[in-house]
């Protein structure tokens, strides 16, 4: 079933995205540093497939979940979709822990909603 992962990496993000902007962790905080540093992230991981691509230690697999459309040999335009989704997934992660750690020094009667 073609473009299935593709359709999983969209329904995901958007999940995420919604996290995010219900508790203010990313985007939904600070959406100018939160496009930064998911754009250097993706770039970066982009540049670390395409050395991986061009040693031989990453290739394209086939398989039916894919749409079949490369950016680059062995680069297919999901991987990009992909990393974005892990970076935010990452900044979202890292926001939620550091506030219910910072919630959980507070003293009673102190927290914030």
């Amino acid at each position: 079933m073609p473009g299935l992962y593709l359709g999983a990496l969209i329904v995901s993000a958007l999940g995420v995205l919604a996290v995010d902007l219900r508790h203010r962790l990313a985007f939904g905080g600070a959406p100018r540093r939160t496009a930064v540093l998911v754009l250097c992230g993706t770039v970066f991981l982009l540049v670390w497939d395409l050395v991986g691509i061009a040693t031989g230690v990453f290739v394209r697999g086939d398989s039916p979940l894919l749409i079949g459309m490369d950016l680059a040999p062995h680069l297919p335009l999901e991987e990009p979709v992909f990393l974005a989704f892990l970076c935010h997934l990452t900044l979202v992660v890292h926001a939620g822990v550091t506030r219910a750690r910072a919630s959980r020094r507070r003293p009673r009667g102190q927290e914030t909603t």
